[in-house]
């Protein structure tokens, strides 16, 4: 909003310091700071009003070492997450933009399914909290909505330049280059590094390329989101997790989103993107700012009002600067973390299918509970994830039994 209103006085009346709103290193880093104080200053009285309201975490007990201590700890605390993501992306940033929209969208869906799910838990006082069936339709839902979007919004294209066109300002001449549809997305570590979603399956004609991209998205968005909510449960865990992950694909929004630094490191250019860099600023601030009351030992958490729409949003980032193809890497912690669960359950079954009794790979599951039941303190497990990009996580109901 705040663009829009300089824009116009400096349109209109050539306001002299109106025209720094122009750029998008001054609004990232205006975000970024907003989003800072909005979680620190205003975190300490949603602590004190979620307290008041008897907002608290209900503990199952299994055998960790201080769980006891978290019971009662106040939870929903994604709301400041998601309030100091959203206000200062709609201070700062160009609304109209379709990368920014999409985020926007997607932050209030699944902050939206995260908070059915704590309130049920909360208030109804059904530790189940909201049936996986239901957080799943509502993951596909919006992963349907991020793949058609991305697939057939007319503003979502790439830059293709004249390889004749050798300077920055050649290429930036329309006659040397033209904006077109696409669906390729960048593959990591090798020459001529871009896969086109219409050679997946070479089988499959490319009409039907939509139906393929925005399978692998819904996939993109479940996978993700659900390995942050797994993730959330160590203090400190997913915010600090993510807001590094955050911070990256900053970086890659903004070095895709200008021409002369795509040209110089030979990576794609893709139009409109740097606006997105607005809404990951404020996405690191508010993870940053919310660490402040998260950290060990933990005054509030984030429950899956916060770590659902966590996950959701680095997913439709990478979507959005096509680098999900890096998600196993810049995502890993939430990988690692999905799959230990999945390979848990797995073997248990199987186990017990051929032997009779089921059987266990790790001590508990998802992974971080392994290294708990080692007697690990978390707040190493924590630093030792945040330092060295190991993984740890948290507890998901329904699969502390394998």
């Amino acid at each position: 909003m705040l663009y829009y209103l300089f824009h116009y006085i400096e349109t209109n009346f050539n306001f002299p310091g109106a025209g720094v709103f122009q750029y998008i290193s001054f609004r990232a880093g205006a975000a970024a700071v907003i989003s800072l104080l909005i979680t620190i200053t205003f975190g300490k009285n949603l602590i004190n009003y979620l307290r008041k309201k008897q907002v608290g975490e209900e503990i199952r007990n299994l055998g960790l070492e201080g769980q006891a201590q978290k019971k009662g700890t106040p939870t929903m605390g994604g709301i400041i997450i998601i309030a100091a993501i959203l206000i200062p992306t709609l201070l700062f940033a160009q609304i109209h933009n379709v990368y920014v929209f999409l985020l926007i969208i997607t932050t209030v869906w699944l902050g939206i399914i995260g908070f059915i799910d704590d309130y049920i838990k909360v208030f109804k006082k059904n530790k189940e909290g909201l049936a996986g069936k239901f957080k799943i339709v509502g993951q596909v839902g919006i992963g349907l909505i991020v793949g058609l979007t991305l697939y057939f919004s007319d503003n979502v294209v790439v830059r293709e330049v004249d390889p004749t066109a050798t300077t920055v300002q050649e290429q930036a001449e329309p006659a040397n280059f033209k904006d077109v549809k696409s669906m390729k997305t960048t593959v990591p570590f090798f020459k001529n590094n871009e896969l086109d979603y219409s050679d997946v399956l070479p089988f499959i004609p490319k009409d039907y390329t939509w139906l393929v991209y925005t399978i692998v998205v819904i996939l993109i968005v479940t996978f993700i989101s659900n390995g942050a909510n797994i993730t959330d449960g160590i203090d400190g865990l997913a915010a600090g997790t993510s807001a590094i992950i955050g911070l990256t694909l900053a970086i890659f929004a903004y070095l895709s989103g200008r021409v002369d630094f795509s040209n110089y490191l030979n990576i794609m250019y893709i139009p409109n993107l740097g606006e997105l860099v607005i809404f990951c600023t404020a996405f690191v601030g508010a993870c940053l700012g919310f660490l402040w009351y998260n950290a060990y030992p933990a005054q509030v958490f984030m429950g899956d009002t916060g770590s659902l729409s966590l996950g959701g949003i680095l997913a439709v980032l990478a979507l959005a600067v096509r680098k999900e193809v890096m998600l196993p890497a810049v995502c890993g912690i939430f990988v690692i973390e999905n799959l230990s669960v999945i390979i848990q359950v797995a073997y248990f079954k199987y186990t017990k299918k051929k032997y009779g009794e089921g059987r266990r790979i790790f001590l508990m599951s998802p992974l971080h509970h392994h290294y708990q039941k080692k007697q690990i303190h978390e707040a190493k497990i924590c630093n030792a994830v945040l330092d060295r990009r190991n993984i740890v996580g948290d507890f998901q109901p329904g699969y502390t039994e394998t």
